[in-house]
């Protein structure tokens, strides 16, 4: 069943050699995700699972040791996701990511491995996905990977959007009360206008949660570059 999740956003700015000179603007937020690995960690688990957005042939299951580049975004830079023999697929940008921040938080609490979501799936298969994660295992950890809205200024990489603020403090605060429900309640239409690629990620997460009985704590929201990130635990 699962027993903690970490939730995280996902731009490949949070890698500091892609930032370059920006990085220092999100110290915090990659402070936040380190606070929450750490707590998958400390739940011991026997599998991690990492989730994240991904495109059409990026998705389905990346095994132990696949890698991911951070060439697309002009560095020199690949990473793996645990240990393994990996597999041909190159990991998607979201899931490269979530392999950077294992690789800076030292991870080698249990194995690892990958599942590319599609940003259009719908809430209930996103769900009973979830279910089958929390059933895999007798301990079962996810790192949730997804960005809230891109709409929140008019710099934004979808431009402004009134409608973007409410969704993303709405699910902010579903991701720090640990709340399913409201998870699998979001609405991808909306979520699709705004950009905002956590919503299936999230509702995966939702389907693993229902019947654990975590709480959730938020421990970064902000909306640098007009994006919405938030982090959170549950444990």
């Amino acid at each position: 069943m699962l027993v903690a999740a970490a939730v995280c956003p996902c731009p490949p700015l949070l890698v500091p050699a892609v930032a370059a000179g920006a990085a220092a603007e999100l110290d915090d937020a990659r402070s936040a995700c380190s606070d929450a690995l750490s707590v998958l960690a400390a739940a011991r688990p026997d599998r991690l699972v990492v989730v994240g957005p991904a495109g059409e042939g990026a998705r389905g299951v990346h095994p132990a040791g696949a890698a991911g580049s951070f060439a697309g975004f002009g560095v020199d830079l690949t990473v793996r996701l645990g240990s393994g023999p990996g597999g041909e697929r190159p990991l998607p940008a979201s899931l490269a990511v979530a392999a950077w921040l294992l690789e800076h938080t030292g991870w080698a609490d249990a194995p690892v491995e990958g599942l590319g979501v599609g940003e259009d799936t719908e809430p209930a298969r996103c769900a009973a996905t979830g279910r089958e994660l929390g059933a895999s295992a007798e301990r079962v950890a996810l790192l949730v990977m997804g960005d809230g809205s891109a709409c929140r200024t008019v710099k934004a990489p979808g431009y402004y959007d009134e409608r973007a603020e409410g969704f993303d403090s709405g699910a902010a605060h579903a991701l720090g009360t640990a709340d399913p429900a409201a998870l699998l309640a979001l609405d991808p239409d909306l979520a699709r206008a705004l950009l905002a690629t956590g919503r299936a990620p999230w509702q995966v997460l939702a389907g693993a949660a229902e019947g654990a009985g975590l709480e959730g704590r938020l421990l970064y929201e902000d909306a640098p570059y007009g994006v919405g990130y938030a982090v959170a635990a549950w444990s």
